[in-house]
């Protein structure tokens, strides 16, 4: 294991003209690229598992009416925010109101009924009466039925209004006026979310509860969001799956329920070698890197063991010369201005090649 290593990137930009001696070199060999310089040191690493996953809001309720009727009035729109109490919509009240009228003549004609039923057992003050003797001339004379649909229909006349269970976002609207609708529309509570998805039950050992995650709308990726794994499920699915959830956190307004995200699980592993993606080139299916050793850039093949999204440090490699290959090499000279110049005849190597960065020992 290679203790410290120095990281040249290669730059894109365009620098001043090369010195008049290194445009003869330039002639001479063919190619020239510019290049930077970095140690490079054992660091630590943050190994990503990358996964699908769906947005779920913290409730979401179908919100109808318990009684049948005709909508008398819509009083949201879609998309529109309520608060916890306010008033969506209204049923017509015609005929429980004419319910109400009749369920409170029946019951005062129960309440002559009941008086005539306690005076003639003897008793002239309800005050005094036995409970039990109260109760049975109360469903005796019919009091009680009365009573109780009376209170039924004061209930059916207050669920002819429909109000929301708690603060949220209207979502698929579809009652309309002087319709009967079984549903109103969706409540969604979109104030913080969790995320559902799935890893593979190899990756299992790599996951616990209380791990950061971060979460991108596909839709939109330069959007992220940090979250937290709550639940791991303790089956796995048909598929080799095992479904994870997690909490996020300052999700914002730009989120919405059922919203498609990658979802990326970190892991951070200690004591590796990291290099950037642009370090790393593929040669007849191989990786390599390049180490610049006495002023001359020699590739050399290495083992990729993981690789993150992250265009830096994106890489964790283990250095291996492959025994039955020689490295090629380049000619590299530094300028007075500090740029490293490695160039060489355009049969040796691919112009490709130059354009990635190159390692070399510290000093």
């Amino acid at each position: 294991m290679l203790a410290v290593l120095a990281l040249l990137s290669a730059c894109s930009g365009k620098k001043e003209n090369p010195l008049p001696q290194e445009m003869e070199m330039h002639k001479q060999l063919g190619v020239e690229v510019y290049i930077d310089t970095m140690v490079l040191h054992q660091t630590a690493f943050n190994k990503q598992i990358v996964c699908n996953g769906k947005l779920v809001a913290k409730a979401k309720s179908d919100l109808n009416f318990t009684q049948q009727g005709l909508v008398e009035d819509v009083k949201v729109r879609e998309g529109q925010r309520v608060q916890k109490g306010s008033l969506i919509a209204t049923l017509d009240k015609k005929d429980r109101q004419r319910e109400l009228e009749k369920a409170e003549h029946e019951l005062e004609r129960a309440k002559v009924e009941l008086t005539d039923k306690l005076i003639g057992l003897g008793y002239n003050d309800w005050q005094n009466v036995p409970e039990d003797v109260m109760k049975r001339a109360e469903v005796m004379s019919g009091y009680y039925s009365a009573k109780y649909q009376l209170q039924s229909v004061k209930i059916a006349l207050k669920e002819c209004e429909l109000y929301a269970p708690f603060s949220g976002r209207i979502a698929n609207l579809t009652a309309r006026k002087y319709q009967r609708n079984e549903k109103v529309c969706t409540l969604v509570d979109d104030s913080s979310f969790e995320v559902e998805f799935k890893i593979l039950e190899a990756e299992l050992s790599h996951v616990s509860i209380g791990q950061k995650v971060m979460v991108s709308p596909f839709v939109q990726d330069s959007i992220s969001c940090e979250g937290t794994v709550t639940e791991i499920n303790p089956l796995v699915d048909d598929k080799g799956l095992v479904k994870i959830k997690a909490q996020l956190k300052g999700a914002g307004n730009t989120l919405i329920d059922g919203m498609n995200v990658r979802v990326i699980v970190e892991q951070q592993v200690n004591n590796m070698f990291v290099v950037p993606k642009d370090a790393v080139v593929e040669r007849d299916g191989y990786h390599v890197i390049f180490l610049l050793q006495e002023g001359r850039a020699a590739w050399t093949y290495v083992d990729v063991t993981w690789r993150n999204t992250k265009p830096i440090s994106s890489r964790i490699i283990s250095m291996s010369m492959a025994p039955t290959m020689s490295p090629q090499t380049l000619e590299c000279s530094k300028r007075m201005d500090g740029w490293t110049i490695c160039s060489c005849s355009a049969n040796l190597l691919p112009t490709t090649t130059f354009a990635s960065p190159c390692i070399s020992p510290p000093r």
